[in-house]
């Protein structure tokens, strides 16, 4: 028996919603790379992208359990001599929800190019509403 191997051409994608509201972000994020990477179909193969597109609602309501809200931080350098900025995630959390989502997302995906393909089919809102209806994406349980 031979293994299977997708090619570009046979790959299908389809569309999901995952509503964060009241779910903890890592959860989330974790579910969400798992579909963006396609690991959850019986084709999966790692040196392909068989990945889905994913749609994330509620962003803003997702929950930092423990004392992360107050204790972790996001660090990111200007370019420029003593420049490390820091902001508390509650300051990220209440200012851009939809970002802290994405680079909780992208950490958990490869650093490579599968990786950067996978993180082009996601979309976070921080609100219930999304612009992807007419491509009628089902409901993600988990």
């Amino acid at each position: 028996m031979s293994t299977y191997m997708p090619k570009a051409g046979d790959i299908t994608r389809a569309w999901y919603v995952i509503d964060a509201a009241g779910k903890p972000l890592g959860r989330v994020a974790a579910e969400a790379a798992r579909l963006l990477r396609g690991k959850h179909k019986p084709t999966f193969a790692p040196h392909a992208d068989c990945g889905d597109h994913v749609i994330i609602i509620n962003a803003a309501q997702a929950v930092l359990t423990g004392g992360k809200l107050d204790k972790k931080m996001y660090y990111h350098h200007t370019g420029y001599i003593g420049n490390m900025k820091k902001v508390k995630y509650s300051t990220l959390m209440r200012e851009k929800p939809a970002f802290v989502m994405t680079k909780a997302i992208k950490g958990m995906l490869p650093a490579n190019t599968i990786g950067r393909t996978s993180l082009t089919r996601l979309r976070v809102y921080t609100g219930a509403e999304h612009e992807q209806a007419a491509q009628k994406p089902t409901e993600w349980k988990f």
